[in-house]
């Protein structure tokens, strides 16, 4: 090695003695005969008629000049529009069948495999709250077109006011709080500030006297809120103490209460249930509540009463027809200062963490708004789930 490197340039070298020229051709020949066999083989692949694969791959595209030949001379079972070939995956819920149209074309159809009670369980979970993107959207399943508007009622399949506008919450047995707002319509700025500023979980009650109900009611269903409607009912000083038209009083008629009750009803959609708007005196006549209760039931709705009036007998006229009810535990502005309004939700908390849950009411006042929107940020902090009345109200149910 050492004399090739310094052998002048220009002047070849003498062969090795005993170097066969084609012995690199020989040691090549089995890596040649190799590579002829793999590619007639991946011919003769590509050129095969029959599929190697597990027949579930999509059928190869032909151009329109080869499409009719093989439309002729396929089978007769392939050219029949009928025929097809079912095929299940183990591990799927779907039967695939593949039919080959007499052009050529490969239809696959998708069915679900009956069940046999083997497979994956399904839960049904029910069905209360509403997406929020249509939230505002009355279901006309549950609306019942009449005179003074549309009415709530049962849909034909059971689905009630109450479940389908309902807000969603976690379904967790923790320490839940209702919060509900009334007195919405009344003051145009006082309900736009709740409407804006309340958290999502808070109830909004809209009083059926109040103006531009419908409107305010679906910016309040898009920001996430559950809605209640709110009846005057007669006080024990009427007329002295008016709470508008409409008023639902002792000594009506059930003609003439139900009258006033469907005009009240009529005003807006998508609410849940019906809250109790003064009413001292009306909320301890039997014969006068009985039909606004039983009316309210049968359209799938729950009462609310505020508390107010300690004589009231709609927890015991509820009870016999079955009504969705709750009473409020906590006033929550009988002192409109906002240092007070945070006490009384302090002691709304203690009641819930007490019995598991508890309704706290108020006004729409600007104290009001504010302490309750600052309160339930500091609230959720501390483990308690802000609810709409519906979830506490159908648990309530015997």
């Amino acid at each position: 090695m050492g004399s090739d490197l310094h052998r002048p340039l220009g002047q070849d070298r003498k062969s090795r003695s005993g170097r066969r020229p084609f012995g690199g051709l020989l040691r090549r020949v089995p890596f040649v005969l190799f590579a002829v066999v793999a590619i007639g083989f991946s011919g003769y692949v590509a050129l095969s008629p029959l599929p190697l694969g597990d027949g579930l791959s999509p059928p190869t595209q032909t151009s329109a000049n080869s499409a009719q030949p093989a439309a002729e001379t396929a089978p007769a079972a392939t050219r029949d529009p009928a025929a097809s070939l079912a095929r299940a995956r183990p591990n799927s819920g779907a039967n695939v069948v593949r039919q080959t149209l007499p052009d050529g074309n490969v239809v696959t159809t998708y069915t679900p495999r009956a069940r046999d009670g083997a497979g994956p369980a399904f839960i049904d979970t029910p069905r209360i709250g509403q997406d929020p993107r249509t939230a505002a959207i009355p279901n006309d399943a549950l609306v019942e077109q009449s005179p003074d508007g549309p009415l709530p009622v049962i849909a034909s399949d059971g689905l009630t006011p109450m479940e389908q506008y309902a807000r969603p919450w976690s379904g967790a047995r923790g320490t839940r709080l209702a919060i509900v707002i009334g007195g919405l319509g009344l003051s145009q700025t006082g309900t736009q500030n709740a409407v804006k500023r309340l958290p999502p979980e808070v109830t909004l009650a809209f009083a059926a006297t109040g103006n531009s109900l419908q409107r305010w009611v679906q910016d309040a269903r898009r920001g996430g809120h559950e809605v209640l409607l709110q009846l005057p009912f007669e006080p024990f000083d009427y007329p002295a103490n008016n709470p508008g038209p409409a008023t639902l009083l002792t000594t009506d008629t059930p003609d003439q209460t139900l009258v006033k009750l469907h005009q009240s009803m009529g005003k807006f959609t998508n609410y849940t249930g019906v809250m109790n708007y003064l009413g001292g005196k009306f909320l301890t006549d039997a014969d006068a509540l009985e039909p606004v209760m039983r009316d309210i039931t049968d359209r799938g709705m729950l009462f609310l009463d505020d508390g107010s009036s300690a004589a009231s007998l709609t927890g015991q006229i509820g009870k016999g027809l079955g009504t969705p009810q709750l009473f409020a535990d906590v006033q929550i502005d009988d002192q409109i200062d906002t240092e007070s309004i945070l006490k009384r939700l302090d002691e709304a908390e203690r009641i819930a963490r007490r019995n598991g849950q508890a309704v706290a009411v108020g006004f729409a006042f600007d104290e009001t708004i504010e302490a309750v929107a600052s309160w339930c940020r500091d609230a959720q902090k501390r483990g308690i789930e802000i609810v709409g009345p519906t979830a506490l109200a159908l648990e309530n149910q015997p």
